[in-house]
């Protein structure tokens, strides 16, 4: 049946979407085939045929999505149990793999509990605001760079919010102050912030939490199987975890696989499984997902042998591109952010070290980042050779040289 004429919808979309090409941050999807047995290589469907490219922005960081023992656990997975889970966890999908996963989660953390998520961003997303919407009046203190999930997490809570400027615990302390003691109040925070490379205050802000009677949670996303001795992440390396409350991570990252999760006490826990509707109405993680992630859990609790090789890595490429001048934010972390600072140079520098290069690095652009801070942010890993790190910083002089880039430091937002 044809619509009558009403509303004109396409070019109401069309008109959208010129003005984000207009502004510089249309996104455009690179086509790559990631090749396992050659990281950190992928081929690239160029418009002349395919290519083999150097990829320099996966958030696969220790490349453990094709480890020979996650690649066979997740076979192994498939042939024993199927490619799907069944249904949601309360109907069909609470499979033996996904409950020992979970064992394996909880025991990293060193919490009574863990529950896996679809994803990282449903985990924050429907996990902070289950919390929150069980504490009568809660408070949220939220820093000011927490990732989208973490703000649509706050949003969908209702609750009242206030945000402290991005890990200034002096701000955060002024807000608890403010504060009701008797309120109950949660602070969210991320130990390593993505786009900058930063580290939060942990100790302190625990501190302030413990003052003030707050409950802490964080996000670990992108620390998890990276720092510790264990790889439990930066709560872990700073020997805080017994001071968090809730530690939120992703299987997606550092372990290669997929899906989020949360770690907690046994109620904690217990609350998110019997109320949070991005668990309870979703199609549970598959068996060979959920075994790989927990091979790869398995591996990384024993073995520094990946984060050594990537820290390595990641001092090598700041060392080169600090010599070569390339302007970066100082970064404590294994992010290192290239700063361009113009939405439309940037996808330029982007697309001359694939097209000339050989290297894929996406660009950065707002949302994503503020405006005026974009940046081209480099992941180094375990299989970033020394000719590799000397490729890409001769890459990116060469880039900036020919762009009329600007070699001034720049500072985050």
């Amino acid at each position: 049946m044809q619509r009558r004429a009403s509303f004109d919808y396409e070019a109401a979309f069309g008109t959208h979407l010129d003005r984000i090409r207009f502004e510089g941050r249309y996104r455009i999807f690179t086509e790559l085939a990631r090749t396992a047995a050659e990281p950190p290589f992928a081929m690239y469907r160029a418009p002349d045929g395919l290519r083999r490219v150097a990829v320099w922005c996966s958030n696969d960081y220790l490349g453990m999505s094709r480890h020979p023992k996650v690649v066979e656990a997740a076979c192994e997975g498939a042939r024993a149990m199927g490619v799907g889970a069944g249904g949601t966890r309360n109907i069909a999908g609470n499979h033996a793999p996904i409950v020992e996963l979970e064992g394996e989660l909880a025991d990293l953390h060193a919490k009574e509990a863990a529950l896996v998520f679809t994803s990282g961003y449903i985990s924050n997303a429907t996990g902070i605001a289950t919390l929150a919407r069980a504490l009568p009046g809660c408070l949220i203190l939220s820093d000011a760079d927490n990732h989208n999930s973490i703000i649509e997490g706050v949003r969908q809570s209702g609750a009242e919010k206030v945000i402290f400027r991005h890990n200034d615990v002096d701000d955060l302390a002024s807000l608890l102050r403010d504060a009701d003691a008797s309120r109950a109040k949660l602070i969210v925070f991320e130990s390593l912030y993505s786009m900058d490379g930063g580290i939060a205050p942990i100790h302190e802000i625990c501190d302030l939490a413990q003052r003030h009677g707050a409950l802490t949670y964080v996000d670990e996303v992108h620390a998890v199987g990276l720092y510790g001795p264990r790889g439990a992440g930066i709560a872990e390396r700073e020997g805080a975890l017994s001071r968090i409350d809730v530690i939120e991570g992703t299987l997606a990252k550092a372990f290669g696989c997929h899906g989020g999760y949360v770690a907690a006490s046994a109620t904690t826990v217990d609350l998110m499984r019997s109320t949070a509707p991005g668990f309870i109405f979703t199609t549970a993680l598959p068996p060979p997902i959920v075994a790989a992630a927990t091979a790869s859990i398995r591996h990384l609790k024993s073995s520094s042998t990946e984060r050594e090789a990537q820290a390595k890595a990641v001092a090598s490429v700041k060392a080169k591109l600090a010599a070569a001048g390339i302007p970066m934010l100082a970064s404590p972390s294994h992010i290192v952010p290239v700063m361009i600072g113009d939405p439309l140079l940037c996808k330029a520098a982007s697309d001359r070290l694939l097209d000339r290069h050989d290297i894929y690095v996406q660009p950065i652009n707002y949302p994503t980042v503020p405006r005026g801070t974009e940046r081209l942010r480099v992941t180094p890993g375990p299989f970033h050779t020394q000719e590799l790190i000397t490729t890409l910083a001769d890459a990116l002089s060469e880039v900036w040289h020919a762009l009329g880039l600007s070699f001034a430091t720049r500072e985050a937002a």
